[in-house]
């Protein structure tokens, strides 16, 4: 197997933080975060490249994260909005799950 590397990219002057895959120097997978005020996180919106899926890269791109907050951000509220293949990984990790939301759309 290839050896993936983690990449955290730290914020200037936005709340953003960035945690990238690489592969032999290619982004193969990108996971963020957002602080807010008032104590909380938002996590965001996760990605791997197609070719790279079903490895491992997203749960390494996870856990990271998820040290990352659970090591630097205690007291704080974590949340997220997640799809459905996500939701096990949440609830693993002591997430409470809220209302189900259904993306819809129409080309108008």
């Amino acid at each position: 197997m290839e050896e993936i590397k983690i990449t955290h990219l730290k914020p200037n002057s936005q709340r953003i933080e960035t945690w990238i895959a690489l592969i032999k120097d290619e982004v193969v997978g990108h996971i963020y975060m957002e602080k807010e005020p008032g104590d909380r996180i938002k996590f965001l919106d996760a990605w791997v490249h197609e070719d790279h899926r079903r490895k491992g890269i997203f749960r390494l791109l996870w856990e990271t994260r998820w040290n990352h907050v659970s090591e630097n951000y205690k007291g704080y509220l974590i949340y997220a909005w997640c799809k459905e293949n996500s939701l096990p990984l949440l609830l693993e990790k002591g997430f409470n799950s809220g209302e189900i939301c259904t993306y819809v759309e129409k080309l108008i």
